[in-house]
Formats: structure tokens, sequence, C-alpha cells
């Protein structure tokens, strides 16, 4: 067995999410299916650094193969790439440790999310449109009180009590680009529809029918509320997967301008 470290960028909007379901189209299907054409076998094993939910969108997930194949990465990638559909796309394969694994070795992910301020004629997949004027200060206050370890239990469904809801998050940058609104969020790791969660939140904040006080108390105790301004997830990017000594993004950009 040979393990490939692989960088992959999806458009997300025709697929229930990265893992693999029997019953549904996912990106993680899709990726098997043409590893299984170009090594002709199904003798292999895949993983990613973690899920990404139905119609969300990544420009750099990560992911290691392990697969019975000498195949030069380079050869691997454009035989995989052949057999995938034109809203996926193998970036880049590499040999990688046997010790290497995709989601254990990430030491923090960073997420994308853009707001329109108008609607689009092109950028509708991958923007949510919100009519109502947004207060980009207030926002950018609220962000700040995510920031370090905090308890993010009013952001995580219920079905995910068993598990820690304790996040560490390293920044949030919002900047305005042209018609958008940016928003970058990197963390440890990532409850299930967390980041939406938030977003929503922070929304709400600069409709001004939220404050800061109210995501305080989100943070103190449990509360159903957040889930109810859940953003929807074609505004969402898997921007980055971080491992040890790799350097953060600093500039904030669009991955579709919209002036």
């Amino acid at each position: 067995m040979s393990r490939y470290k692989l960088i992959i960028e999806y458009e997300g909007t025709r697929y229930s999410g990265w893992q693999a379901q029997k019953e549904a189209r996912t990106v993680q299907g899709e990726i098997i299916t043409a590893i299984e054409k170009a090594l002709n076998t199904n003798e292999f094993e895949l993983y990613a650094s973690g899920r990404t939910d139905g119609g969300v969108h990544a420009i750099r997930q990560v992911a290691h193969l392990d697969a019975p194949t000498k195949l030069e990465p380079i050869r691997l990638r454009i035989q995989i790439n052949d057999a995938l559909p034109a809203d996926i796309h193998i970036l880049a394969i590499e040999k990688a440790d046997s010790k290497f694994h995709a989601r254990h070795d990430a030491v923090a992910r960073s997420y994308l999310y853009q707001i329109s301020r108008r609607r689009s004629a092109f950028g509708k997949r991958f923007v949510w449109w919100i009519k109502d004027e947004l207060n980009v200060q207030k926002m950018q206050d609220a962000a700040k009180l995510f920031v370090g370890l905090k308890n993010f239990q009013s952001f995580a469904p219920d079905e995910m009590e068993s598990k820690s809801p304790k996040v560490m998050i390293e920044n949030i940058q919002i900047k305005e680009h042209g018609s958008l609104i940016l928003i970058r969020i990197v963390g440890s790791h990532f409850l299930w529809k967390m980041v939406r969660q938030m977003v929503g939140v922070m929304a709400e904040v600069g409709r001004g029918k939220m404050t800061s006080k109210d995501i305080q108390q989100f943070l103190q105790s449990k509360s159903d509320i957040p889930a109810r301004f859940t953003a929807p997830p074609s505004g969402l990017f898997l921007e980055r997967v971080y491992y040890k000594d790799d350097k953060r993004l600093d500039v904030l950009e669009p991955v579709l301008k919209i002036e």
C-alpha cells in the first residue's frame, strides 16, 4: 500500500455533502468511483480532514488515500481527474508518510462565508443574498465574542451532546469587498452546522435584530435560537486545512467577485 495526500476542490451544490452515502450523491462517493476506474480496484481507503454538509463547497479539502499502486502522483492525479465530474477536481497529489492522517494531524481549519448585498445573475450558488442593510462594524464587534476557547452548545444540534461542544476559535475576519461581505472563521475544529449558525447570528446583529449581549448569552447557556438563523450552505467554503507549521492565510479575498 502507498499513502498519498490529496488536495481537492469542489462545488457542493449538487451533492449531499462529503461523506459517502448509499442513497445519495456525495463528493466522496464520486471520488471513490473515479479512483476505482483509475486503479481498476476497490481495495483502497480514502479519508478526508472532515466532512462538509450538503451544498457546502471546498477550496482546498485535504484527504489521504491508501492504495495498492506504484503510480507517480502526477499520473494518478490525471487518471482520477479524467474520471471525475466537472465540479470536483483534484488540485494536487503527493506521496505522504505512512503515519500522515488527513483528519487526526490537522491542527486547524478555516471556513470562508460570502454574503452578497445584491442579487447576482452569476453568483447565486456561491453566496447568501441578504436584502436588508447590514452594519458590518456591529458584525465585526460581535465576532470578537466568539474568539478563544468557548462553549458552542447553542451552536450544536442536540444529537451532538455526547461530544464536547468546546471549540477554540483562533480568529474571525470580516471584510467588505465590492458587493460582498466576506467572513473567515479559523478554528481547531467545527461542530455540525456551527459555522452557518455563527454566520446567521452575526447577520442578525448586522440587521440590528440581535446584539452582542445575545451572543454572550448563547455562549453561557444552551439556546435553540441560533439554529433558527442557520445561514444557507451556498455561501460556505472549506477554505484551508492547517497542519503543524502551516502559515495561516492573511489576505481575505472572495472566490467570486461581485461588484
